[in-house]
């Protein structure tokens, strides 16, 4: 059934795109504006109990409709299952910007290029070359990827099923709205929220890193997650962009950027942060990033997709004859 709901919320997917802004999400996101408009008091006691209230309205009701679907007939709780896979896999919500960033840069319109990608990650990219454009693009569209398919994949596989993949979603909202926006930055509120949801992302991250290693060059991507992942302020970004980055041979992101943002803008305390004592090079393996770059990114997704689409119906075939 696992299996089955997966590929079917797939291939509804492909044939209709569920949009970022549909009004399931919009509920969703004043919900959370609610919660943190009454819980937020300045304290993070207040974001852990309005964390957890947010979990509870929404899991609670999915099992009970998933239990009640199963007892009634297991087409339904298919049927269920199909639906929050839907709703809450992502692979095709902000595809469109990157095909047409990819578009626009291969016929050269560098100025199309810009505007798609600053509507998309809200950057200024006034100044940005193709390069830089192309590099941004593919690291956006990374760690998207693994947010809204590969983490939500793990979720939906544990035993909570389909409130495993909305644990996963709003778990992952959550962690941004109450601490990425101006007024919530450096307060106590987001703290358990991103907490939370650093220890909620831990495995699948890594398995989204193994799989971006498996399907593209092992060697690379395995030596720049070992000795890179660690010098991004996020650790989950730093691994997925320095394993996805070395499977396809291209130099992702900055690998001085928990140091530079750390220490004093001194280049030699810079260099001595960064560098190792084993002699490491301070550099990522790998090329610039180039518009080829994007047609890579493509097919590490898709290959690591039936990476786990494979091993999962391979796991699905052992229960079902085992």
């Amino acid at each position: 059934m696992t299996f089955l709901s997966i590929l079917c919320a797939l291939l509804i997917e492909q044939l209709k795109p569920l949009r970022a802004d549909n009004p399931i999400y919009g509920e969703i996101k004043a919900l959370a504006a609610r919660m943190e408009a009454w819980f937020n008091a300045g304290r993070a006691r207040h974001g852990r109990l309005g964390w957890l209230l947010m979990m509870a309205a929404l899991i609670l009701p999915t099992m009970l409709i998933y239990w009640l679907c199963n007892r009634i007939n297991p087409l339904l709780a298919l049927g269920w299952n199909i639906l929050i896979v839907y709703l809450t896999l992502g692979f095709r919500h902000y595809s469109h910007y990157f095909t047409s960033i990819q578009i626009a840069l291969n016929s050269g319109d560098e100025v199309t290029a810009r505007t798609l990608l600053a509507e998309w990650t809200k950057l200024d990219t006034v100044d940005m070359d193709a390069a830089e454009i192309s590099r941004i693009a593919v690291e956006k569209a990374l760690v998207t990827t693994h947010r809204h398919v590969f983490g939500v994949f793990f979720w939906f596989l544990m035993p909570l099923g389909p409130a495993g993949a909305v644990l996963y979603r709003v778990a992952e909202y959550l962690s941004r709205a109450w601490n990425e926006p101006e007024h919530m930055r450096n307060e106590a509120f987001g703290r358990f929220a991103a907490k939370a949801f650093y220890w909620i992302d831990w495995i699948p991250v890594r398995l989204t890193a193994a799989a971006f290693a498996v399907v593209g060059n092992f060697e690379d991507a395995i030596y720049a997650w070992r000795n890179f992942a660690s010098r991004w302020q996020d650790e989950a970004v730093g691994i997925i962009l320095s394993s996805g980055g070395g499977a396809m041979g291209v130099r992702l992101g900055n690998p001085a950027e928990k140091a530079i943002a750390v220490l004093p803008a001194d280049a030699a305390t810079v260099d001595s942060m960064v560098g190792s004592s084993n002699g490491e090079t301070d550099a990522l393996p790998g090329e610039e990033p180039t518009v080829r770059a994007l047609q890579s990114t493509v097919g590490l997704v898709w290959r690591a997709l039936l990476l786990w689409m494979m091993l999962l119906l391979l796991l699905s075939i052992a229960v079902w004859f085992g």
